[in-house]
């Protein structure tokens, strides 16, 4: 215990040098989810906040005749794929399911459940039949060419799907858990709503088990941009939801049988979804729902270890953030953060500690830790929540943002034309407000240059968990 707390302690002396106040959570947190509002594709609904943007795609799925408009823009380009938005989606939704009540006193619950709206009705019609589940529209490598505000794009928006022939059962759970998740976040507050997610949940779920396979295999221009590394870690994090869900015996057997547990993990994101499947399991077996023995006792023991390990200073940059990665290491913080002060209510609820000691207030200081750091209480004395702060990201990596908005700017901006905006050293014309970029290197030096992506990009999955660690913390 001593070991645990000196680590939380000494991460948040790091965290806090040239600290100007304190990091004021809700204008954070209400931030975080005008984001999403920025990354929607579609038509875009009568109480759209962010006015910058427009409706656009509006024709997909149009050449296999399913509507697939909706959604969500993974990044800062314009391609819809279905991994990391269903990741997203169901992060969404579990920072519902865990912190309804301070989301609902900061006047937020409404926006949060309209941003798992907004991706679980495109992920349900994506389910365009019992085996058929459609995983990407648009095309990576020809998106990428070009420079244009989803408003304008005119590259191929082909829509790609798998099912019986061409499996893809990662990405079929992986969706199974997002509509679940979605599932429960609506049960009490619109049945019907939750009951149609539940039935694409099960079906999908049942497609994944019968069908392996991964889905850059089936897609392979996935491969490039979001690979999957199996899907052992998809299907037993659906199956903790749909058990969560409807309390399944099945669905129980799944997870009590021999079926790979995870180990002790390393990193919790879109590709590996174990330390957060670990995360539902140690709950249910604190709520008495499942055996502290066999496969579940392995899940909760992996996932203590697995939270031991990451408030460690060995893993922390000089100024605190968790680090695992150049390439956007504030994916790996954000997620980190949310299991953390999940897992810290879980223990505090049931009067239990970490295996290596400690318990909820250390797991708490560490969330806290990771969010003030992306709030600007860190070396660079900058936060990484683009519209947050006196100072904070102004030339981020993202096509909409970056190039003038059709509202200001009708005339068509071409492919190639955009560049001219993309090479600009100057601050974005539009602000997208809520946007978590990629972050510092392991130094904790960044760089506010729209061409290094690697930094300046803000991702669905990193935003996702932090609207509820941002929950949390207002609790």
């Amino acid at each position: 215990m001593v070991r645990l707390l000196l680590a939380v302690v000494g991460l948040v002396a790091l965290c806090c040098l040239g600290c100007e106040g304190q990091p004021n959570y809700r204008a954070a947190l209400s931030n975080s989810l005008l984001y999403f509002e920025g990354q929607r594709s579609g038509k875009l609904p009568a109480d759209q906040r962010v006015q910058w943007r427009g409706d656009s795609a509006l024709s997909d799925g149009h050449d296999h005749g399913v509507d697939l408009t909706g959604g969500y823009y993974d990044s800062g380009d314009n391609v819809k794929f279905g991994l990391p938005m269903a990741f997203t989606v169901t992060m969404l939704a579990w920072g519902v399911v865990e912190y309804a009540r301070p989301l609902a006193a900061a006047g937020e619950l409404r926006h949060a459940l309209a941003a798992v709206r907004w991706g679980g009705d495109y992920l349900a019609r994506a389910h365009a039949a019992e085996e058929t589940l459609y995983v990407q529209v648009g095309d990576g490598d020809s998106d990428h060419s070009c420079w244009q505000r989803p408003e304008d794009m005119d590259t191929p928006r082909t829509a790609y799907s798998v099912d019986a022939s061409r499996p893809g059962s990662d990405v079929a759970a992986e969706t199974a858990a997002a509509l679940a998740a979605a599932a429960v976040a609506f049960r009490r507050l619109d049945a019907g709503y939750s009951a149609m997610l539940l039935g694409h949940a099960q079906q999908l779920f049942r497609f994944a088990k019968n069908h392996r396979g991964l889905y850059h295999d089936s897609v392979p221009g996935a491969a490039k941009f979001y690979p999957s590394s199996g899907d052992e870690d998809e299907l037993i994090w659906a199956a903790a939801w749909l058990f969560i869900a409807t309390g399944g015996e099945d669905y129980k057997a799944f997870i009590t049988g021999d079926g790979n547990s995870g180990g002790v993990q390393s990193v919790f994101l879109w590709d590996n979804k174990f330390v957060g499947a670990q995360a539902l399991v140690a709950k249910l077996i604190l709520d008495g729902k499942l055996p502290d023995a066999g496969n579940p006792a392995a899940m909760k023991s992996s996932l203590e270890q697995f939270l031991c390990n990451v408030v460690q200073p060995s893993r922390h940059s000089p100024g605190g953030m968790l680090w695992t990665q150049h390439w956007n290491n504030l994916q790996f913080a954000t997620s980190a953060a949310f299991v953390a002060a999940a897992h810290s209510d879980h223990l505090a609820a049931a009067g239990a500690t970490l295996r290596c000691g400690g318990g909820s207030p250390e797991l708490i200081s560490f969330a806290r830790s990771q969010a003030d750091y992306i709030l600007g209480a860190n070396p660079g004395k900058m936060s990484y929540m683009v519209g947050y702060g006196a100072r904070f990201p102004e030339q981020v990596h993202h096509r909409g943002a970056s190039v003038p908005s059709i509202k200001t700017s009708p005339a068509k901006i071409t492919c190639k034309g955009g560049f001219d905006y993309y090479s600009k050293g100057t601050p974005n014309p539009n602000v997208l407000v809520g946007a978590v970029v990629g972050g510092p290197d392991e130094d904790d030096k960044y760089n506010d240059s729209r061409e290094d992506f690697q930094q300046t990009e803000p991702s669905t999955v990193t935003a996702a968990p932090f609207v509820g660690v941002l929950a949390r913390l207002l609790s």
